[in-house]
């Protein structure tokens, strides 16, 4: 994520609102003025420790699964602070319309930094890894105005995460209020996922995902964690949920002047792949500024290592390195020949070939461009070759894609292809998050994906034709392999789902 440090508009705020009153009068339209003094008033009048305690002590638990700590964090409207706080940031900045609020926020966090403004102009720049708007698009007067503000103080790497209030509640809040059940701060906007997508398309911010959460917002022992936890993350309860989450990023500039090009380091696991090295050699393209090929030879029982060895001697043009694996599985040679890469691009090819070398440029195509920051080989697309796949792997496959595209909120067709790519930076990242998820993926793929979710990367699929071994056999133990990566399924849905 970015590191450059955001510029905002100085030191916390307090007082009578004249910044406030200037931003909004310039040009305001009709409404627009009466509307934001009656919200202020609304928030004025709050008191945060009422009603929705536990909502809200619900919503920071969600969060902190969203966003890791000590990332740079902006939240709009942040009201008394609890939520930024929550996300514990190396730096956290809140902008409130509410003096009242900013004041509180300033008294209870005074490691953060609160500022009295109006979003619909926002006073700051680009330098944030995480903008927060938390049950703030239903309250404002102008969502697209708000929305092209935050593409603005966007970094390339920046993510921007939005929940609000379903409009399915709209009726059940009304009659809360007049129960005296809840309190009356929720404004009058009551958008769908759609109508959000297409603000954010308007302003130039993609969608990565989106989800619901929260079927239960108050306390019911036994019943809200039931209901939080489990049956909101699945149909057709998850359609009855309080509360919709997006994830968007600002959408890519493909006509923009490039970056220099990169080095490309490509990882080749290989463990009993003899007679493929040759052909690794003379099929792998140069990309970029140049193409490192880096072997991680994997305890095998044919001549692999000295025929990596005599490849290298026969090709000195080609930039190479050679690392013998001390551990076990593709996991583990992936992770070794990653740390030893000295390329700015890392991607995946498996040694047996069943995917194409030349295949590997559609995969630099897709990080080069930013239409994905992680790159996911995907076979169940093209027809494959008689003896690629047998029967039940092509069923398996099948229902980990289906799992894991709900897992994760993004569509993924096949979790299981060798073939993946993503940028050092980004992989420096997922390796620090690691013990989130723990370290016991044999492959190495779900390991990634999990990881990549954990940082909101946008995952793009790229399709390739699966072809036959022509060396070898396969080193998948089926039952064994599967019912690891069964357990692994389980294990990440209780980190990124059933939380």
């Amino acid at each position: 994520m970015s590191r450059s440090l955001p510029t905002t508009c100085g030191p916390p705020t307090r007082g009578s609102g004249t910044q406030i009153d200037r931003l909004a009068s310039a040009g305001a339209p009709a409404g627009a003025e009466s509307y934001r003094r009656e919200r202020i008033a609304c928030w004025n009048r709050h008191d945060p420790g009422g009603t929705g305690r536990y909502y809200h002590h619900r919503l920071a638990r969600i969060y902190q699964n969203i966003v890791p700590e000590h990332q740079r964090v902006l939240e709009l409207g942040c009201g008394r602070g609890d939520l930024l706080a929550a996300l514990k940031p190396s730096l956290g900045v809140g902008i409130d319309f509410s003096a009242k609020m900013v004041e509180a926020a300033s008294r209870h966090h005074p490691e953060l930094r609160i500022t009295l403004g109006d979003i619909h102009d926002l006073p700051v720049q680009s330098g944030f890894d995480y903008i927060i708007l938390s049950d703030l698009v239903n309250d404002l007067w102008d969502v697209q105005r708000v929305f092209d503000q935050v593409a603005g103080a966007c970094s390339p790497s920046t993510r921007v995460i939005i929940n609000s209030y379903s409009r399915l509640w709209e009726f059940p809040f009304a009659v809360a209020r007049r129960l005296g059940l809840a309190a009356d701060v929720t404004g009058p906007n009551w958008l769908t996922t759609e109508d959000l997508e297409n603000l954010l398309y308007l302003a130039g911010l993609e969608l990565i995902r989106s989800w619901q959460e929260i079927l239960c917002p108050v306390r019911v022992p036994g019943i809200d964690a039931l209901c939080n936890r489990g049956l909101v993350k699945i149909p057709p309860f998850r359609f009855a949920a309080l509360a919709n989450f997006m994830v968007a990023r600002p959408a890519p500039n493909r006509t923009r002047t490039p970056d220099p090009e990169p080095l490309v380091s490509v990882i080749v696991p290989a463990r009993n792949e003899a007679g493929n090295i040759e052909q690794v050699f003379q099929r792998v393209p140069e990309m970029g500024m140049g193409t490192e090929i880096v072997f991680v030879e994997g305890h095998s029982r044919d001549d692999t290592w000295g025929a990596i060895e005599r490849a290298m001697a026969k090709h000195p043009e080609r930039r190479c390195k050679l690392l013998r694996q001390t551990g076990e599985g593709k996991g583990d040679a992936v992770r070794l020949g990653f740390a030893s890469a000295e390329g700015d691009l890392l991607m995946i090819l498996d040694a047996d070939l069943t995917v194409a070398p030349e295949d590997l440029p559609r995969f630099y195509a897709a990080l080069r461009s930013g239409a994905g920051e992680f790159a996911n080989g995907v076979r169940l697309v093209y027809p494959m070759e008689g003896r690629a796949m047998q029967f039940l792997n092509l069923v398996g496959n099948k229902l980990f894609s289906w799992t894991f595209s709900w897992l994760i909120g993004q569509k993924i067709k096949d979790t299981l292809c060798g073939t993946k790519a993503l940028s050092r930076i980004h992989y420096r990242e997922i390796a620090e998050n690691r013990p989130y998820f723990g370290d016991f993926d044999p492959f190495g793929d779900f390991d990634l994906i999990f990881g990549a979710t954990r940082l909101n990367l946008k995952l793009v699929d790229i399709p390739i034709r699966y072809l036959d071994r022509t060396y070898g056999q396969t080193n998948i133990q089926r039952w064994k392999h599967g019912w690891a990566l069964i357990r692994m399924s389980i294990f990440a849905s209780r980190r990124l789902k059933f939380i």
